[in-house]
This record gives structure tokens, C-alpha cells and sequence, in this order.
């Protein structure tokens, strides 16, 4: 299992949440999380010390990510989940809250838009994800992010690499200047201090208020006039209109009588994994290639990147194209940065998720006083790859990869896959030039030996897995 140590992760244990939660006895299993952002990760691991199932595990990291690492997941992100329990036969559910461009995006004579942004999907879909495989009111998994923004944390080695990587023209921005930059107007490095009060005030209002004031409220006319103001474009209609879907994943049959579930479209980078993961098991194909190729050809032929066709006819279509066999061709563009995460609770219920901004810092604009970065628009860019498997055999949980990175996050995926169903230690080593992965394995499936399960992080990153007691 790969440790990194975090020092000052500024999250505390609401006493409120702790009543609710009757945390296990010292000593016992209570799960496994691994991530690319080892405050997040932190907070994963705490929900689940306190009595949390996987998915309340999972939503806490997704909303502290988008306060640890705004520059791939803020609240103005989207991304897709896979949630698996013991017993889950079709390979537990797939929820996509891709990120989508507004309705006025592109239109001669819209509302100005200089820097047109992405109707932020990462609260819905995190939330319908808690709704149906959660243990408590989303609420309660709130409070970790607001005292992570408002107590602040210190930046991360990734978020402090993205900083490095766009501060000029990031920091040219006042409202982003005023959160990421030191008092010498340079940008934040790492273990600096990022206090993000606005962020809290925001949290705080949706613990209060509901999801719905996001996206039906107060909140959504707020978050709407301020994404105007910085050329964002976005309309409270285009926030009303954001809703997640649940469908079923893409399956792969492997050996032993597993299953392994994939993201299915428009979280496409799921198709490409799959069709990489049975390439490998056969033996066949250069699993990066066979991965873009097929998503390129997906896309090419209007694969529905913006979510359009019904659940249903979604994945039966990416399936038909995965059990057909036939390569895709084509390579894809430069494709956006991501992030991802996974967790398994001691019972076997896992979640895997990958998020994105569909450009590091999104548009690099804040929403007004939100202090919400705003995503980048995919109308005017190439979507991300958002990759994240479940092995299964119905019965047990046995691993869980979750991807980011680029172009070959797809290909990550399925080769950790292979690697660590085939008996070797979770990302022990780099699979691919640019693809980073989080991943844990119970070789023994779960329920059953939870103390044998293992977890990994990138070794080329400074994620964090821990677990499982």
C-alpha cells in the first residue's frame, strides 16, 4: 500500500456528522480510498472511519476536490461515477454528469461570452449518486469540504503543478489573482496556504438550502450573473436543465466469473478502456491506440457526447460497438487534464469516479462571489477521457480503477486493470506515458478477506491510498 504523509489538511470531524455515523471499533476494516489529492483523500477515509459506506466516502471526496483541487475539479466540474454493492448483478450503475456546454453557447446575438463555461454538474451528479447508494442525508457530507475552504488547506504538489503550469495567464484575472496568488502576485506553491471563504459560504448554503438552490434558487441567480460577468454565458435555464443519469455500465467478461463494469457514453473514455481491456485479455492490439481509435471513431459518428439519446439506447449502442469487436480508427486531438479517485467500504460497496474542468482552471474565471472557477465550455474543445472500472462477481467486489491524464487515460485504465486482476500490487508502476490511475484490489473479493485488500496511487504523483483498517 502506498502512504503519503499529509500535514495540515485543516478538516475536522463535525460533531453532528459523528452522532449519525457510530464510527467501528479500533482496529476493525473500514475500507480503502485512493486518490490523486491526499487531503481529499483524507477526508474519504475519515466518513469512512466514522461509520460511512462507500458512497457517502465518495461524495465527500467529490465535493472536497473541489476545494483542494479547483484546478481539475471545482464546483463548477462535471465528471461520471460508477457505484457497485455486493449483489449488483448488471455491475452496479453508471451516474454521468458530464460536463455540458449552455444553451446560448455559440448563438449570434447570446449574452456575451468571451470565455463561454460548462454548466456545472459536479453537485447533482455527486448527489444523485449519495441518493441511491448512500447511508445519510447529503448534508452531512458537506461540512469536511466547508471547514477545508474556510480553514484552508495547503496546496497540493498537483494543484500547485497546475498553478506553475498557467499562472500567467491565470493570474492576469483579478478574481483568480485573488484566491491563487501569494502577496507578491505570484502564483501559490506548494504547502502554501489556500483559504477559500466565498467557496465555504456557498457550501454552507447548500447544506442549508438543498442541492436545488444550486441549480432552481438564490444560489443558481447568483452563480448565473456571476458566470456572465466573467464571459462565461450561462444561463439559469442551462442550470435548471443540468441533470445527471443513471444508466447501466459497459461489461467485459473476464476469468473466473468476473465482471468488469466500465463507464458507459458519454463518458467515453469508458468505451475506449473497454475495448482496451479486451484486447489485452486476449492478447491482441496496442491497448492505446485500440483506445483512442475507438472513441475517435465513436465520436466521429455523433457519439452522443451531450448526453441526447435515452439511458438505455446510450450504453446498448457503446455496447454493440464493444461486443462487434471492430477496431475504431482515427487518433484524437490534445485532450483536456483530469482527475480521479477511488473507495471501497468494508462491506464490498465500491465507487470510482473520474472528474474534469475540460482545461486546467476551466475558463480561469470565477463565478462572481461564489468563488467558483468555472469550467470550460465542450462546445469549444475536445471532451475529456473519463475512465473508471469495476471488477465484480456479482456476488464480491475485487477491484476498482479509476483514470486521469489525457490521451491515454483510457488505455490506464484497462492495462492497471489486467495488471492487477492477474495478481500484481495496484499501480506499483506506471502503465502508460501520461495516464494516472487509482486503484484497489481485494484479491479475496469482499465481503470476505477485507484485510488483504490493497490500494495504489500513481507512483509518478503524490496521490495517497490508505486503508483498509
Amino acid at each position: 500500500m502506498l502512504a503519503v504523509s499529509v500535514a495540515g489538511c485543516g478538516h475536522s470531524s463535525p460533531m453532528h456528522l459523528v452522532t449519525h455515523m457510530f464510527g467501528p471499533s479500533p482496529g476493525a476494516l473500514i475500507g480503502t480510498v485512493a486518490a490523486d489529492e491526499p487531503q481529499a483523500a483524507m477526508v474519504g477515509r475519515d466518513i469512512l472511519s466514522r461509520g460511512g459506506n462507500a458512497a457517502d466516502a465518495a461524495a465527500a471526496m467529490g465535493m472536497a476536490l473541489a476545494v483542494t483541487l479547483p484546478s481539475r475539479a471545482s464546483m463548477g466540474s462535471g465528471g461520471a461515477c460508477l457505484a457497485y454493492r455486493p449483489g449488483d448483478n448488471e455491475g452496479g450503475r453508471a451516474f454521468i454528469f458530464t460536463p455540458r456546454g449552455g444553451t446560448t453557447d455559440g448563438i449570434p446575438g447570446a449574452p456575451h461570452a468571451d470565455r463561454p463555461a460548462a454548466v456545472p454538474m459536479l453537485v447533482r451528479g455527486m448527489y444523485l449518486m449519495h441518493l441511491q447508494y448512500g447511508t445519510t442525508s447529503f448534508a452531512e457530507i458537506l461540512p469536511d469540504a466547508m471547514s477545508l475552504a474556510v480553514n484552508g488547506v495547503n496546496v497540493s504538489h498537483q494543484l500547485a503543478s497546475d498553478l506553475a503550469t498557467v499562472q500567467g495567464p491565470l493570474l492576469a484575472d483579478p478574481g483568480m489573482r485573488a484566491i491563487f496568488s501569494r502577496t507578491d502576485g505570484t502564483a501559490l506553491v506548494e504547502g502554501d496556504a489556500l483559504v477559500q471563504t466565498h467557496l465555504s459560504g456557498v457550501l454552507d448554503q447548500i447544506r442549508s438550502m438543498g442541492v436545488g438552490d444550486m441549480y432552481n434558487g438564490a444560489l443558481a441567480q447568483s452563480f448565473t450573473a456571476g458566470s456572465q460577468a466573467a464571459g462565461g454565458g450561462l444561463q439559469t435555464s442551462d442550470l435548471r436543465a443540468a441533470i445527471p443519469s443513471e444508466r447501466l455500465p459497459l461489461r467485459v467478461s473476464a476469468a473466473g466469473g468476473l465482471t468488469v463494469a466500465f463507464l458507459p457514453p458519454p463518458a467515453d473514455g469508458g468505451l475506449g478502456s473497454a475495448v482496451a481491456f479486451r484486447a489485452l485479455l486476449a492478447g491482441q492490439g496496442n491497448p492505446e491506440a485500440l483506445s483512442q481509435g475507438v472513441v475517435a471513431a465513436w465520436r466521429a459518428r455523433g457519439g452522443d457526447t451531450q448526453g441526447k439519446l435515452t439511458n438505455d439506447d446510450q450504453t446498448a449502442r457503446a455496447q454493440a460497438v464493444l461486443d462487434s469487436g471492430t477496431p475504431g480508427s482515427g487518433m484524437l486531438p490534445p485532450l483536456p487534464a483530469s482527475t480521479s479517485f477511488a473507495v471501497v467500504d468494508h462491506a464490498g460497496m465500491a465507487v470510482a469516479c473520474s472528474l474534469t474542468m475540460n482545461n486546467l482552471f476551466g475558463t480561469g474565471r470565477i463565478a462572481g462571489n461564489t468563488g467558483i472557477v468555472l469550467a470550460a465550455s465542450p462546445a469549444r474543445m475536445p471532451a475529456a477521457l473519463l475512465s473508471a472500472a469495476i471488477a465484480s462477481d456479482g456476488h464480491a467486489f475485487r477491484a476498482a480503477v479509476a483514470g486521469s491524464g489525457q490521451n491515454d487515460a483510457a488505455a490506464a485504465v484497462a492495462e492497471e486493470m489486467k495488471l492487477v486482476l492477474s495478481g500484481q500490487a495496484p499501480a506499483s508502476r506506471a502503465v502508460t506515458a501520461e495516464g494516472r490511475v487509482n486503484a484497489i484490489v481485494c484479491p479475496r473479493g469482499l465481503p470476505g478477506d477485507g484485510a488483504a485488500c490493497v490500494a495504489g496511487s500513481d507512483p509518478r504523483e503524490t496521490g495517497l491510498a490508505v486503508g483498509p483498517r
